[in-house]
């Protein structure tokens, strides 16, 4: 079973589980039918990357719960909070307002002074990420075009065929989108009666 790899949220795969690993990018580059053997492989190598992720997550909560602790505990606890917080930074962890407090306040600390450096970039970077994820356009799934036909692969000179436009929809005359109004229908005269004689 794939295990994290160190504390940088990685895979470590076995001699078996790269064998099959490079089986699945094969068919997948290579579209041919594939063994029953094969399907069973790869899905037994879904599930326990899917088992590994998630414990690669279960392992990150409780890394930064244990940094919210040594966080609160400071100053006492400069050297466990150091430590925790480069193997939160190593896991993706992207430093927020308290964390740059805490190292602030170390900052007489050389290895706090030199991680208050790091952190301030991640956190740059981090609302640098945020803003060009907010105006980036999302396009949503069902609208993107599809590179491969029914029967095989695109060629690589072959484009994909483009969807016909549909056709403009015709634009009313104003008589017909502002009617005139009609007038309401004069009642019938009483019919006159005739005098006799």
């Amino acid at each position: 079973m794939p295990t994290p790899y160190g504390n940088r949220g990685g895979m470590a795969f076995g001699a078996e589980e790269l064998r099959v690993l490079r089986r699945a990018l094969a068919l997948a580059l290579h579209p041919s039918p594939a063994s029953d053997k094969d399907v069973r492989d790869c899905l037994r190598l879904a599930e326990s990357v899917d088992d590994a992720t998630q414990e690669a997550a279960r392992m990150r909560t409780f890394l930064l719960a244990d940094l919210d602790r040594y966080r609160a505990a400071l100053p006492g606890s400069v050297t466990g909070y150091l430590s925790l917080l480069e193997d939160a930074l190593a896991a993706d962890h992207r430093p927020g307002a308290d964390d740059l407090a805490a190292l602030r306040a170390l900052r007489g600390n050389p290895a706090a002074a030199a991680l208050l450096d790091r952190c301030r970039t991640l956190a740059e970077q981090g609302v640098r990420d945020r803003l060009e994820a907010r105006h980036r356009p999302r396009v949503p799934a069902s609208r993107t075009h599809l590179l491969a036909l029914p029967g095989g692969l695109l060629g690589a000179g072959d484009q994909p065929a483009k969807p016909k436009p549909a056709p403009p929809r015709p634009v009313p005359t104003p008589s017909e989108a502002f009617p005139p109004k009609r007038r309401p229908a004069q009642p019938p005269a009483p019919p006159q009666e005739l005098a006799v004689g």
